[in-house]
């Protein structure tokens, strides 16, 4: 992929050049030419007027200099080595688009956010700060902005109702405050082949009763890494799972991520439950948070919380290749790639690429996956109706601190790099889709048998129960650090989960009480619960017809149901 990118530059570099002073169409042109071609959903008059437009609404700010901000990943190279010096050549703006870690963006901008000085024009930075953007009111209403001061700088063709991810950047008061860029889900991976493979289905259904297949459940997910773990496959003994466990921050992210969700922490509600998410955070009608431990009505430290974290260490310890407990998040990455694992809980879309590469042991020859995506299982907790996964959306912010003709220069190539004539390109790099119009574009129907079901993931209804962090986080970076020490302890030994949990939330809660106190978020900042036990939170839930916090259930075992991988993809279709 990096091969592609460094050549897209070069061509882009040959044929447009750098000089503002010939910015225009035929620089669009060349452009259209040389990197998209037909693989847009605008047909070439459509790409062209699209182009013209930039062009038109770009003359006033000609010749500024803006910069931008992303973490590194591959479509954010792809806009910074390709796409910015394109609508640099185009329109007149230099675009400096900065590709740092993810933690940098973070920091860029809350120094923005406190000091008020203009740091970077724009940042593409995570939707799990929603909450945090709504309730500083640091950053601009994208609704507001677009019907006021930005609305000369606003495509005509931006066409919001084809982003798929905006009721994740949406806040409670019904504006958006970002625009998506990339998106990419936590999906259940395993081995197709091995799953198809009549000794292996005779040999599981002979001991547990029941057919070999995807499994809906974790009970079903965990007689499955059992069979697996150390039967031996092509002369090798392999294993049933894969995850890692050291303590470092990659460890927090395994779980915000919406791990205790799929356990069945939380409430019902898509794109997250309410009044409890999945972080087990509770807020009140108002959308204040008002806890997070459960004897403030909250879940974080309730028995599908403890679940989930008995379940992932038990699982770990058990099943996974014994070097998988000392690893960070990029150190086990790659591993199931390596054709010695039959199936992973929780692996990031956005990877797809790296999974498909020609000669790794889990590719065919003819270069199609022996592995497929699927919907992840849920744990004893989960209810229908209740999110079953995380989705990544990192999405472009405009702080109000940017001032006005420096951010309508930035909001024109945000629109640029997420626009219809480009993003169909821009998808087939990245594999981060954000649009339906290019999910259903037909060359992503020719590309997907050999992208391991991502596609028909995607096209599938399944997909809404995907979502990124939710509102009801008041101060995303204050709250996300504190999970990997917590859970580490756990990984390390150092505490149970129940300890780990109940150090967690009554963290949480300590940063939810210095906002209260401060008042710096107003009358959406958190107002601490009375406390009371289990049984009454528990009773209060029930009768105002919620779920969290779940008594404990016993035991938390649930019948095993599996899924054929095929019926199931049939029946998305139909």
């Amino acid at each position: 992929m990096r091969r592609h990118i460094l050549a897209s530059t070069s061509v882009i570099a040959l044929i447009l050049g750098s000089s503002h002073a010939f910015a225009g169409m035929d620089e669009a042109k060349a452009f259209l030419d040389a990197e998209i071609k037909d693989l847009s959903t605008l047909d070439r008059a459509g790409q062209e007027a699209e182009m013209q437009w930039f062009i038109d609404a770009a003359k006033p700010f000609a010749g500024m200099d803006i910069k931008v901000v992303s973490e590194t990943i591959t479509t954010h190279e792809y806009e910074s080595k390709v796409l910015a010096p394109a609508f640099t050549a185009i329109t007149g703006i230099k675009i400096t688009h900065d590709l740092i870690g993810e933690g940098d963006v973070i920091e860029k901008l809350q120094t923005q956010m406190q000091s008020k000085e203009n740091i970077y024009d724009a940042y593409v930075n995570d939707s799990d700060l929603i909450g945090t953007h709504w309730r500083y009111q640091q950053a601009r209403s994208l609704t507001d902005w677009m019907a006021n001061e930005g609305k000369d700088v606003t495509n005509p063709g931006l066409d919001l109702a084809d982003f798929i991810g905006t009721s994740f950047t949406t806040a409670p008061d019904g504006k958006l405050y970002q625009l998506p860029d990339q998106q990419f889900a936590n999906l259940y991976w395993f081995r197709y082949d091995w799953f198809n493979d009549e000794k292996n289905k005779a040999d599981f259904k002979a001991k547990y009763g029941y057919d070999l297949g995807v499994p809906v459940n974790w009970s079903a997910y965990e007689d499955i890494a059992e069979f697996f773990t150390g039967r031996e496959i092509d002369g090798k003994k392999v294993y049933g799972h894969m995850d890692y466990g050291k303590k470092d921050p990659s460890l927090g992210w395994r779980f915000t991520d919406a791990w205790l969700s799929m356990a069945g922490n939380g409430d019902k509600g898509i794109p997250n439950g309410k009044p409890v998410d999945e972080w087990g955070i509770k807020v009140d009608e108002n959308s204040r948070p008002v806890g997070s431990c459960v004897a403030r009505g909250g879940d974080t430290n309730g028995p599908a919380s403890v679940y989930s974290i008995e379940k992932y260490l038990q699982w770990l310890k058990a099943y996974a290749p014994a070097a998988a407990q000392g690893m960070t998040f990029s150190e086990s990455g790659p591993v199931p790639s390596q054709g010695e694992v039959a199936q992973q809980m929780f692996t990031y879309t956005a990877f797809t690429a790296d999974f498909v590469k020609p000669g790794l042991p889990v590719v065919n020859e003819d270069g199609t996956p022996k592995w497929r995506f699927a919907p992840s299982p849920h744990g004893v907790y989960w209810k229908d109706g209740m999110k079953l996964g995380y989705q990544d959306v990192g999405s472009w912010t405009i702080l109000k601190s940017t001032p006005d003709d420096r951010a309508k220069a930035a909001w024109l190539y945000a629109q640029f790099v997420t626009s219809k004539t480009v993003d169909v390109k821009k998808s087939h790099v990245g594999l981060t889709l954000i649009r339906e119009s290019s999910i259903q574009h037909k060359s992503f129907t020719e590309r997907a048998p050999k992208l391991g079901g991502l596609i028909e993931f995607y096209r599938s209804p399944a997909r809404v129960q995907w979502s990124p962090t939710g509102t009801n986080i008041p101060d995303y970076p204050k709250l996300a650090q504190l999970w990997w020490q917590a859970i580490g302890d756990a990984s390390s030994g150092a505490k149970t989960a129940q300890e780990a949990m109940d150090s967690l939330c009554a963290e949480q809660e300590k940063v939810l009480e210095r906002l209260e106190r401060a008042g710096v978020q107003g009358d959406i900042g958190p107002k601490l619960a009375e406390e009371h036990d289990l049984a009454y939170w528990n009773a209060d839930a029930v009768k105002k017809g919620n779920l969290a916090p779940q008594l404990k259930i016993e035991p938390e075992k649930d019948k095993p149901i599996t899924i054929n991988y095929d019926e199931l993809v049939k029946s998305w279709q139909k």
